[in-house]
């Protein structure tokens, strides 16, 4: 598909309540999943009620994919029921006493836009629920309702499709077990996925673009890598603070359990990944805190992975640590170090040095 202007999400909105605002103009990916990120109280949820309609602002614009679902300037307002549109709750909120099969076609049933029963297959195949359809939720795990929560909004073919922390109510194990299909959503749907989420690990494992509110407000919006690795957003300073690479399977190791990933700042040794193809593509999450500099390419390491790299940005030290900001080929890595480090090895924006990465942190 082609990304022109109309196939993008506008959404600009003004609102107002007692102690809170929430004020944001964004221009979002019309495929591919926007992880809208930020603490309780942020605006997360307020805004995805905006988009579906749920929560009237005060002024407020909403284009999706070419099609104006709402302007406050002309008196544009289309209610929930009219706009073409999934969401999936916290809790999947199925029928007790309905099948999985028929708490997925309860909606279909309601609108001509419906899915056919062939498309309808695909995406009961893409969610992993063939086995399922005949039992009734109180048969199935948290996971498993989940993901029949996920297909009844699918089955309505939506033009874009809103998840409200689809995980949080689950059980680590459950999260793990459904984390694959979101996978497979984000690779295979051409629709805009607008996932609500403040788990740093959900969106560095499915969000194409990122948006990081803070008390109604946008502090930090654009393309994944990007926003985790600008030194002004909140997503580069804490413990969670980590890069994404994209990368290709090169080659397997196995006698010494490594694959060998490449892009475009080298080769990087992992764990060994023996179920993926060579060629295969790969998203690898890497810790800052994971990440140590040496101004000289070390010999006689443990360290497999050292990387040259141009420093491209250094925060100012906070509580004795600082955030260094890496290009590797054009491809940013954070690294946190001390502040003592930073001074004794005398850094400075621009300079050259070698990223080390332990083989055993990456994931």
């Amino acid at each position: 598909m082609t990304h022109t202007a109309l196939a993008h999400v506008d959404a600009r909105f003004q609102l107002a309540f007692e102690g809170f605002q929430l004020a944001v103009d964004l221009q979002l990916p019309g495929s591919g999943v926007t992880a809208l990120f930020g603490h309780s109280g942020s605006g997360k949820t307020t805004l995805l009620r905006c988009i579906a309609g749920l929560q009237r602002p005060d002024s407020g614009f909403l284009q999706v994919r070419g099609q104006v679902w709402q302007d406050s300037t002309k008196g544009v307002f289309l209610p929930p029921h009219q706009r073409p549109l999934g969401y999936v709750f916290q809790e999947a909120s199925l029928f007790p006493h309905l099948t999985a099969r028929k708490n997925i076609d309860y909606g279909r049933k309601r609108t001509a836009q419906a899915a056919t029963a062939v498309e309808l297959e695909a995406i009961v195949a893409m969610l992993g629920i063939e086995h399922l359809l005949d039992k009734i939720p109180a048969q199935l795990s948290g996971g498993e309702r989940q993901r029949v929560g996920i297909a009844r909004a699918l089955a309505l073919k939506p033009q874009v499709l809103l998840m409200d922390e689809p995980l949080a109510a689950l059980d680590l194990k459950r999260k793990q077990e459904i984390l694959p299909f979101l996978e497979r959503l984000q690779r295979e749907l051409d629709i805009p996925i607008l996932y609500v989420t403040h788990s740093p690990q959900e969106v560095t494992q499915l969000a194409d673009h990122l948006v990081v509110l803070e008390t109604g407000k946008v502090v930090a919006s654009g393309a994944l890598a990007e926003v985790l690795t600008r030194l002004d957003s909140p997503m580069s300073q804490g413990k969670e603070a980590s890069s994404v690479l994209q990368v290709k399977v090169w080659d397997h190791e196995p006698a010494f359990h490594l694959s060998h990933v490449g892009f475009a700042g080298g080769v990087i040794s992992l764990p060994y990944q023996q179920a993926t193809a060579v060629g295969t593509p790969l998203r690898l999450r890497i810790d800052a805190r994971d990440v140590s500099l040496t101004l000289q390419q070390p010999v006689q390491t443990s360290i497999l992975n050292v990387l040259p790299a141009t420093i491209s940005g250094m925060a100012k030290p906070v509580s004795g640590q600082v955030v260094v900001r890496l290009n590797l080929g054009g491809v940013p890595l954070l690294a946190h170090i001390t502040q003592k480090s930073a001074v004794q090895l005398g850094l400075k924006v621009g300079m050259t040095v070698f990223a080390q990465i332990k083989a055993t942190a990456i994931v």
